[in-house]
């Protein structure tokens, strides 16, 4: 069944009045980063400042993507996932959630989150699907846990196995917010056999000009990032089993599940990612 909203759903009037284009947003950088189109002129000169700050920041963009499309196709081709709660979605480009999903198990159901006047604005765009699956888009922030669910149920069946996908998303939590707390509400309201798929930027004392450019975007941007260690990154995954390799750069995620040549990605990005599974 193919499910789209109704215009009601995201009035236009209302979504352009949320729209900030006179400061950098987040969502709007990593679609420039990617070589998308859905981008301001604020944006496009935030992004390319973080780049001098940190020349390679486009390659975590681009390592973070082939890490979500390897995941995916791992879950639905090894796990068996058929449901996807994708929070956090930015603006669609290629390769995204339902489509790596449903190409391969047309019967995939996808529910999107996102808070972003202009990723809902483009959110029909990711409300495309196989006639034998779904997808959603809820408008909606990831600290809103229980409405998250709420919306997603309606697509979702929560008593079956999902796979939650929080790509880039947690570093908008700031510590004083229980960013844990939160990602542990989302996977204990989920049954066995459910996964979680995150990524996130990572602070290292050898890597000072991804701490410079978090500078810049937290003077500049909006929302603010909150960076942390590796091993910081690793406490969202206690309680599950965390899938080979472990807690790694993207870039590392199991590279041959890739189509492209891995020779093509660095060997090493400040982009961290695991997936875990629910016993």
């Amino acid at each position: 069944m193919t499910d789209n909203p109704a215009a009601s759903d995201f009035p236009s009037s209302s979504l352009n009045s949320r729209i900030v284009t006179t400061r950098p947003a987040a969502a709007r950088i990593w679609n420039y980063w990617l070589g998308g189109g859905d981008y301001y002129e604020v944006d496009r000169e935030a992004g390319d400042e973080i780049r001098r700050l940190h020349p390679s920041i486009g390659d975590y963009a681009r390592a973070d993507r082939l890490f979500l499309g390897r995941a995916v196709r791992h879950l639905v081709t090894d796990v068996g996932i058929r449901q996807f709660l994708d929070i956090g979605t930015g603006l669609p480009t290629a390769e995204n959630t339902h489509e790596v999903a449903q190409r391969i198990a047309p019967e995939s159901r996808i529910v999107y989150v996102d808070n972003d006047p202009l990723v809902l604005a483009h959110a029909r765009a990711l409300l495309t699907s196989t006639p034998e699956g779904r997808t959603d888009h809820v408008d909606e922030d990831l600290r809103h846990v229980d409405s998250i669910l709420e919306h997603a149920a309606r697509t979702l069946d929560l008593t079956r196995p999902v796979a939650v996908m929080l790509l880039g998303v947690v570093i908008f939590i700031g510590d004083d917010e229980d960013p844990y707390g939160i990602v542990r509400r989302l996977v204990d309201a989920l049954p066995a056999g459910s996964h979680l798929a995150l990524s996130h930027t990572i602070t290292s004392p050898d890597l000072p000009e991804v701490d410079a450019a978090v500078r810049w975007w937290n003077a500049h941007g909006t929302p603010r990032i909150t960076q942390r260690t590796p091993e910081a990154v690793a406490r969202f995954f206690d309680g599950l089993d965390v899938l080979d390799p472990g807690v790694v750069s993207c870039s590392r995620w199991r590279p041959d599940l890739t189509g492209d040549c891995p020779s093509e990605e660095p060997a090493e990005v400040a982009m961290y990612c695991a997936v875990g599974g629910k016993r």
